[in-house]
């Protein structure tokens, strides 16, 4: 007979159970924490692939393997091939360039000390000057890091999606099955993290790379060297939070100040500030309404998170992340209200 205030021994053989869990599901992580990157890579192509999927699947009357052969090779020489040959661009002249370009942050420490002594202010010290740029270009190699130039995190990547593609219904039905939640708080979770992928998947892409053309027009107009090359590093410093094509097209401005072309440099700068700014907002508000609501600033922590957390794929996945953790308190505090979420 239970004694009172004793645990019932169903409550603590549960709470070992979860605790042995949690410690071997923290060991089997620990372990394979490398390849994290890759299986966060291979989700986000499958919710991307699933419905191409089933529809090739049927087609092809129920040949599966056929049907995830192909499209993993579509995805391989539609994005990943183009997005390496972008990378390498960007690492093997860009970078270099910036790291090199000595004229960029002395023509702006001559400004800032102009404006100093004009108005008797103090702005910036050389010091910080120098952070400033250092910040600029890790920035800008966190993005392009090692992540997808692994070829054996792009391997097992594929080697996860094919089994994700071949098994999906399978695997989504065991998934949710395990989840601990009320049939409507399933197909919430569901619902959102399916949107979720997709608004971050296609749309941090496609905002960066609007981005990139309009800031391609106004490098063309004012005159800058190698205009397309400037146009791919602005579409990768654009998915960077918070400053973002700045950090190419106002470096330069300054340049093209230090060349002598004033102009062209304040033309520029207020071209760059003005109209390749306000792209990312309209464009931006534009995808929430079409693929899914994701709060700027939900993109920008995200993003931050990601990039430390998964490297080059936590673009993706670290606003997904951030909004997960919101979407499962949502539902928690529903399912304590014996309420479903809306």
């Amino acid at each position: 007979m239970q004694q009172p205030n004793q645990i019932p021994s169903q409550t603590i053989r549960q709470i070992f159970l979860i605790v042995l869990i949690v410690s071997l599901g923290g060991i089997i992580y620990w372990q394979l924490k490398t390849f994290v990157p890759a299986f966060l890579g291979a989700y986000t192509f499958y919710i991307l692939l699933r419905k191409w999927m089933f529809k090739l699947t049927t087609k092809l009357k129920g040949r599966t393997t056929l049907a995830a052969f192909l499209l993993m090779l579509g995805s391989f020489l539609v994005i990943l091939v183009p997005l390496n040959g972008l990378i390498g661009i960007l690492t093997s002249r860009i970078i270099p360039t910036i790291k090199r370009s000595s004229d960029i942050w002395h023509s702006l420490e001559t400004v800032i000390q102009n404006l100093e002594e004009k108005y008797n202010i103090h702005i910036l010290t050389q010091e910080n000057l120098r952070n400033l740029g250092e910040w600029g270009v890790s920035e800008m190699q966190k993005v392009v890091g090692a992540t997808f130039h692994s070829l054996l995190i792009v391997f097992v990547m594929y080697f996860i999606l094919f089994f994700m593609l071949t098994e999906g219904r399978k695997m989504e039905k065991s998934f949710y099955q395990w989840l601990p939640f009320r049939e409507q708080s399933i197909t919430y979770l569901k619902k959102h993290l399916n949107s979720l992928v997709f608004s971050n998947a296609i749309g941090i892409p496609l905002v960066a790379l609007l981005q990139g053309i309009v800031a391609l027009i106004g490098y063309w107009l004012t005159g800058v060297q190698e205009p397309f090359i400037w146009f791919i590093a602005t579409c990768v410093a654009a998915v960077i939070p918070v400053l973002g094509a700045a950090l190419v097209y106002v470096p330069l401005s300054i340049l093209l100040f230090a060349n002598g072309m004033t102009t062209q440099a304040i033309i520029l700068f207020l071209y760059g500030f003005i109209i390749v700014g306000s792209v990312d907002n309209l464009f931006r508000f534009w995808l929430q309404n079409k693929i899914g609501d994701t709060h700027p600033l939900i993109t920008i922590f995200g993003v931050i998170v990601g990039l430390n957390l998964f490297g080059f794929i936590g673009l993706v996945f670290g606003p997904i992340l951030l909004s997960l953790f919101l979407i499962l308190l949502e539902i928690y505090k529903q399912e304590t209200q014996k309420s479903p979420p809306q």
